[in-house]
């Protein structure tokens, strides 16, 4: 089994095992860095982390148009819903199945905010997936907490997607402490830097010990056998 992860841009991929796709967080519309349109994406879920206009992205009109079932908070599903869209509400501890059989999903806690132009969509979340024989955590947009420590021997994530751009996140330092003391993945995924200049920073600074860290560039994939 394997799974591969495309690279939207900022904190967006699509993660596939070759039957199933799921999408994370794809803000393509209004993302400076993004080399995919909205419509050039095929996918059977959609996976929401936090309501920012960077995380909730095309959500609603990928999935439409794809009849992709969206996992997020109860709130996006108040507010999704009635335009049309399919929902599994979830919250922070729940797990479900994904489409197909192909695995599941599981949303964590994260230290975050959570609004859209004045609309709360509820508690910011990272997201475990697994899919293709790997489990890989998505953090979401948060900053350092010690009980990564206790979700990483929970769900023993292989692969890690996590924030270094600092300001709205943990910076290198902090997502070094992160993989190397708490989540020790075989793989990491720098992600949400140098999107804007406001969370700009110099990526070589992130070089956690024990992993093999992988910077994807917008548009690239890496598979994991």
């Amino acid at each position: 089994m394997s799974v591969s992860l495309t690279f939207l841009g900022h904190s967006g991929f699509l993660m596939s095992d070759g039957t199933t796709t799921v999408a994370v967080d794809p803000f393509l519309t209004g993302n400076p860095v993004a080399t995919m349109k909205p419509e050039q994406v095929t996918c059977q879920a959609v996976v929401i982390t936090h309501g920012h206009g960077d995380h909730i992205g095309d959500s609603v009109a990928i999935a439409k148009r794809t009849k992709a079932t969206v996992y997020a908070s109860w709130e996006f599903y108040e507010w999704a819903g009635p335009q049309g869209v399919t929902c599994e509400p979830m919250n922070i501890g729940g797990r479900l199945a994904l489409p197909n059989g192909a695995g599941w999903i599981a949303f964590t806690q994260a230290f975050h905010s959570s609004s859209n132009e004045g609309r709360y969509f509820g508690m910011p979340m990272g997201a475990m997936i697994h899919l293709g024989g790997h489990t890989i955590y998505h953090t979401g947009d948060t900053g350092l907490f010690s009980d990564m420590k206790l979700l990483a021997e929970i769900y023993k994530p292989d692969v890690l997607c996590i924030p270094i751009g600092d300001r709205f996140t943990m910076g290198p330092e902090l997502a070094t402490i992160a993989v190397e003391r708490f989540i020790q993945p075989k793989v990491t995924i720098p992600i949400h830097y140098n999107t804007f200049p406001i969370i700009e920073i110099d990526p070589s600074k992130f070089a956690p010990r024990g992993t093999q860290v992988v910077r994807l560039k917008p548009g690239e994939t890496w598979r994991a056998a």
